[in-house]
């Protein structure tokens, strides 16, 4: 089985020394015969085992049960008796307390992961719960609720349009959150992205994947009803318009936006404090009325997240 590059013994090559040649247990067998997994990067060389793809490393893709996913999170969760699942103040987020304590959303499909995060199963009264970590250094919803947001609009039920959708990590989380009665509209430009945002829309029957430019909301006006919430995270310098032109189609009047703005993406010579001022001057200007604004720190740097209403109804 070896691969080009290495000497053929055992089943994870000879380098692999204890860990993966004598029959290779972590090393080899989990990555030398899947190949391209752990095979050239954990398994063979067996000299950076913690990082390993797939090779035995704590945090390896596959390797022994894959303990930390990809990017991190908390880890030491064993899930069963130790880990107290709480709700936050969000509702349909909730806290799991353990060694560590660790945001979670109840997994919307329950024995499937989306992007090898942490799954943690709680029994309550016989009836076995499962959890889905979500992690903050991947999601800025994810690090502004944990950075302490006051509102993010999105109970059980509600309708989101999910501009910037990526591969579908956070809109996971959101589909998580509103549940089989809400529903996500998640837009995404990019077809490689887009691909694997489909891929989670397979499963996860409340998210409608658009693989469309949300620059041009017209294109994709017949597939989205009215909508509860916006939730943006484009990365572009047009982006309040962007956000402000797909409200005047979706959003329902008294509908609520999260914005989340990167200002090396706006304007790179300017300080972010300076960016962020004038991209909510933008959003007042298009009826859009900013409540409460955090920064992402210590999960993104120069990031900060704006959350505020669509056309509030007039006091009388």
């Amino acid at each position: 089985m070896g691969k080009p590059g290495f000497s053929p013994g055992g089943r994870g090559g000879g380098g692999g020394g204890s860990r993966g040649g004598f029959g290779g247990s972590r090393g080899g067998g989990r990555g030398g015969f899947g190949g391209s997994r752990g095979g050239g990067r954990g398994g063979g060389g067996g000299g950076r085992p913690s990082f390993g793809r797939g090779g035995g490393g704590s945090r390896g893709r596959g390797g022994g049960g894959g303990s930390r996913g990809r990017g991190g999170g908390g880890g030491g969760f064993k899930g069963g008796k130790t880990v107290v699942i709480e709700p936050h103040r969000h509702e349909g987020v909730f806290i799991a307390r353990g060694k560590e304590d660790a945001l979670v959303t109840l997994n919307f499909v329950p024995g499937s992961e989306v992007y090898g995060e942490k799954r943690i199963s709680v029994e309550t009264d016989g009836n076995k719960v499962e959890y889905r970590v979500w992690n903050p250094f991947r999601s800025k919803l994810a690090a502004a609720i944990l950075g302490g947001v006051d509102q993010i609009y999105m109970p059980p039920g509600s309708k989101v349009l999910y501009l910037g959708a990526a591969s579908g990590t956070t809109v996971s989380h959101v589909s998580d959150i509103v549940g089989p009665e809400g529903l996500v509209y998640a837009v995404e430009f990019s077809h490689r992205s887009g691909r694997d945002l489909i891929n989670v829309a397979k499963k996860r029957t409340n998210i409608i994947p658009i693989i469309e430019d949300a620059r041009h909301p017209h294109k994709y006006r017949m597939l989205i009803g009215m909508v509860d919430t916006i939730f943006a995270d484009v990365a572009q310098p047009d982006q309040a318009r962007i956000v402000a032109l797909n409200a005047q189609y979706f959003l329902k009047n008294g509908g609520h936006f999260v914005i989340s703005i990167k200002a090396s993406c706006i304007d790179s010579t300017s300080t972010p404090e300076a960016v962020f001022s004038a991209e909510v001057k933008k959003l007042q200007a298009d009826k859009l009325r900013p409540q409460e604004q955090i920064t992402l720190e210590p999960y993104e740097r120069d990031h900060a997240v704006v959350v505020g209403v669509f056309r509030p109804p007039s006091k009388k």
